[in-house]
């Protein structure tokens, strides 16, 4: 993996691109260090950065659901929700307007700094496809950041996503992954819409699914739009607005 050096950052992964002649949509970026000014010179560190071509993804037709190990998220979630949302209100006042190559790295350096205070380090790896862009957060201690049922992971992306659409110019679709969690969570969900038709036909009464986020509630809405007796919408707030699933009247 090239790592490329520099004073700040953004310079940082200038150079990676200009080397490797990528453009940012292009590539791919790991954000290893930040950098530091230092007092006097004393204490200064470079930002280290990785930055690859992007890989072409394989389609998966299978994916084996493995245990997940998790940890009781409910302290650790509320940690998380206070410290974001009180450094999201004092980073506005420097971060508005960014472009999305800005945004993005602002959101991958919010990241790191979160993952570090949390004990579960990690390096965060930035890609895109066509709907949205993808950080995945790659750690040796996967199942603390998922939490219980995924409750911290969605915690997360729900204040990212927050972060994002108060810095950025643009409107950005993201999503926070550890591992493959998010793959093997959308094999669950095409289980758990196949169960929730069947019962809502047997029972003839609407089903109210637990909280998801947008992505996976849009998931859902997808693979129900072709059942023509069967109606979906959103009730409540983020982050605990959750699907209903009826008959159509």
């Amino acid at each position: 993996m090239p790592k490329f050096t520099a004073e700040t950052v953004d310079q940082a992964i200038e150079l990676g691109l200009k080397t490797l002649q990528l453009t940012r949509s292009e590539a791919d970026i790991q954000i290893i260090e930040e950098g530091k000014k230092g007092f006097l010179g004393i204490g200064k560190k470079e930002a280290i950065v990785v930055v690859e071509g992007i890989k072409p993804v394989d389609v998966v037709e299978e994916v084996v659901v493995e245990k997940e190990e998790t940890i009781e998220p409910t302290p650790v979630v509320e940690k998380v929700k206070e410290q974001v949302v009180e450094e999201v209100v004092s980073e506005q006042k420097e971060l508005v307007n960014l472009s999305d190559d800005e945004a993005v790295t602002a959101l991958a350096l919010y990241l790191t700094d979160i993952t570090r205070d949390l004990g579960a380090p990690a390096m965060v790896k930035v890609s895109r496809n066509k709907e949205r862009v993808i950080f995945n957060l790659e750690t040796e201690k996967k199942g603390l950041l998922i939490g219980k049922h995924g409750k911290l992971l969605n915690a997360i992306q729900y204040l990212a996503q927050v972060y994002i659409h108060r810095i950025a110019k643009n409107r950005i679709s993201i999503v926070v992954n550890v591992g493959d969690y998010r793959e093997r969570r959308e094999a669950i969900i095409k289980r758990l819409t196949k169960q929730t038709l069947r019962q809502v036909r047997e029972t003839e009464q609407p089903v109210f699914l637990e909280p998801m986020p947008a992505f996976e509630r849009k998931q859902v809405h997808s693979i129900l739009a072709t059942e023509s007796d069967i109606s979906t919408h959103s009730e409540g707030n983020e982050p605990h607005r959750y699907l209903v699933v009826e008959l159509k009247k």
